[in-house]
């Protein structure tokens, strides 16, 4: 999730994009910048004076597929606005758990052990902290380091639960945090970074996905199986192979999902793809992103900037159309 890519062209045929930078979280790949522009940090390009110049989304990833069905606004906050988020304990702790698994693949087969991954921790801990300075407001509060030790023993936890669930020493992944691309025919780029995949002697491919929350009641299953789809999607249209298995791995209770697509879901996740984003284009030009509560709303860091909570909105950064106009 967070991690290098090694081994770019383990997966046969691979054709994926750029390799994200070692702690570098999911590229924030849904909008674009004009060549020859330099890039601002936090998002955008840098226009006259340094000023920061909106862009309109250009592509596609899982994550911020879900931020539009979820709520439009907050989509427009991440994509179209860039605003600022406050790290969390929970997706910091998910980064660091997920340094831990990848690098330990770099370990001969035999040495993958649970003390060993542990012994991981401290050094991707020092590892995030360089790469993500802003993580260090965690536990800016925390003079006596309490929380940051029960922190770090909650992810020790979920690595030795891992070992519950897959034996690593019998796994040689194909590829790790692996970077997948793909443009569809109607110009639509998907983009996101897949956990792992795995290569069987017959060339099946599994996608896995590590999880550290806990698994979701069955009715909710459909909606977690969404990231993974979107990811057999991108591997089937880069390859023409339809991935054997999709793997959820959760290492909060210590379950697994697992699920294998057949052409025709996939298919209807590429219709309802293409459906999301002719609307989150019309919403680019018209200016027009309605918030959407849900009880995920206490968690959101932009309720400031939410009418549904007396915000108020940053000035729309991009041109507007006038559907009126006929335009």
């Amino acid at each position: 999730m967070d991690s290098s890519i090694e081994d770019a062209g383990a997966l046969p045929g691979h054709a994926g994009g750029t390799v994200p930078a070692a702690g570098a979280a999911e590229p924030a790949p849904d909008v674009a910048v004009a060549a020859g522009e330099p890039v601002v940090p936090g998002g955008g390009a840098a226009g006259p004076a340094g000023r920061r110049v909106a862009v309109a989304p250009s592509s596609l990833s899982p994550s911020r597929a879900g931020d539009f069905m979820q709520c439009p606004l907050l989509y427009r906050f991440r994509v179209i606005d860039r605003l600022p988020e406050k790290p969390s304990e929970a997706a910091t702790r998910g980064t660091l758990v997920h340094a831990v698994l990848e690098r330990l693949f770099d370990a001969p087969a035999a040495e993958r052990t649970a003390p060993r991954a542990k012994a991981l921790i401290p050094g991707q801990w020092d590892r995030l902290r360089e790469s993500r300075p802003e993580i260090g407001e965690l536990f800016a509060e925390d003079p006596e380091g309490e929380r940051l030790a029960r922190w770090l023993g909650e992810a020790e936890r979920l690595v030795e639960r891992w070992f519950t669930l897959e034996d690593p020493a019998r796994l040689e992944p194909a590829e790790r945090e692996l970077f997948v691309e793909a443009e569809l025919e109607s110009g639509l780029r998907l983009r996101g970074i897949i956990d792992r995949v795995d290569v069987a002697p017959t060339g099946e491919v599994r996608i896995v996905d590590y999880k550290t929350g806990k698994a979701p009641r069955p009715e909710y299953a459909e909606g977690a199986l969404f990231q993974m789809k979107f990811y057999a999607l991108v591997v089937w249209r880069l390859k023409g192979v339809v991935p054997r298995r999709l793997q959820l791995v959760y290492l909060g209770s210590g379950d697994v999902l697992t699920y294998d697509p057949v052409p025709a879901d996939l298919e209807r996740v590429e219709r309802k793809l293409l459906a999301l984003w002719e609307a989150i284009r019309q919403a680019t030009e018209t200016g027009e992103w309605r918030a959407r509560p849900t009880k995920l709303c206490g968690w959101c860091d932009h309720r400031s900037h939410c009418p549904e909570f007396g915000g108020t909105p940053p000035p729309y950064p991009l041109p507007v159309r006038s559907a009126a106009a006929g335009e």
